[in-house]
């Protein structure tokens, strides 16, 4: 028996990186799995690798940022698999790159839906079954940009800096329920993520550095290892011994007991 036996998960941008790598570790601690993405093919892939490892996962094609597509996605996996109780919201776009002034406006603003429009609907969706039930977690991924002023990563920044203050802000109108919400730095892993980052001629223009470390990154031994240290951090949130850390921006370094320790202190 894992320790999320009995729950439904859905875990968007599944099709591969990060978000496989946590689709697949819920599922192996009991969880049934929803794997979401617009690209039904590799979900397809990943929702059968779950199953080929004796767990219990369902492929649902979703645009994170269409308030019908997330309607119809809830109701086909409530149907198929029963309620959410754990939301793991990890769709994200890297660009665009450059100046603010040079960007394309309407790409910069295409990201802002995906970083923060997406997050806001799935919880519109799943907030308020889980709050009838007085049981769930929502857990975003977030990023180390929350933290940095990083030129010509305006859109990125911005929108992970609003999706950490959505859902510190949602943790607050949550504490009278049995409902929590987290937001996660999944650390560097080179993903797919990475490689468009790498390969974008803007990138290579404006984030030369960082275009530099992902290319040393692909090639180290621990390229791919945040992956599942990620993964394992959204078992640990959602398991529910750190509720009282809800609201709450968490690292993959975090000692999550001592942070807990400080919050009964305070």
């Amino acid at each position: 028996m894992g320790i999320l036996e009995g729950q439904v998960a859905l875990v968007t941008g599944a099709g591969r990186g990060f978000g496989r790598a946590i689709a697949e570790r819920l599922a192996s601690e009991g969880a049934s799995v929803a794997v979401a993405s617009r690209t039904i093919s590799q979900l397809e892939e990943v929702a059968a690798s779950i199953r080929d490892s004796g767990g219990t996962a369902h492929a649902v094609a979703c645009d994170v940022t269409d308030p019908k597509s997330v309607a119809a996605a809830f109701a086909d996996i409530e149907q198929v698999l029963g309620p959410v109780d754990l939301l793991v919201s990890n769709a994200a776009v890297p660009g665009p790159f450059g100046p603010l002034w040079e960007v394309d406006g309407e790409e910069w603003w295409r990201a802002q839906e995906v970083h923060q429009r997406a997050p806001m609907l799935l919880m519109q969706a799943a907030l308020p079954g889980m709050i009838e039930r007085n049981r769930g977690r929502i857990i975003c991924i977030s990023a180390k940009a929350v933290r940095i002023v990083a030129p010509h990563l305006s859109a990125y920044c911005v929108g992970k800096v609003a999706l950490n203050r959505l859902v510190e802000q949602v943790g607050v109108e949550l504490r009278d329920t049995g409902v929590c919400s987290f937001a996660l730095d999944p650390g560097f892993a080179f993903t797919q993520l990475g490689r468009d980052t790498m390969e974008s001629p803007d990138a290579q223009k404006y984030l030369g550095g960082m275009v530099k470390r992902l290319e040393a990154k692909q090639s180290e031994p621990d390229a791919f290892d945040d992956l599942a240290r990620t993964a394992d951090r959204c078992v640990e949130l959602a398991s529910g011994e750190y509720d009282a850390l809800s609201g709450g921006f968490v690292t993959l370094d975090d000692d999550l007991q001592q942070r807990l320790a400080d919050a009964a202190a305070d």
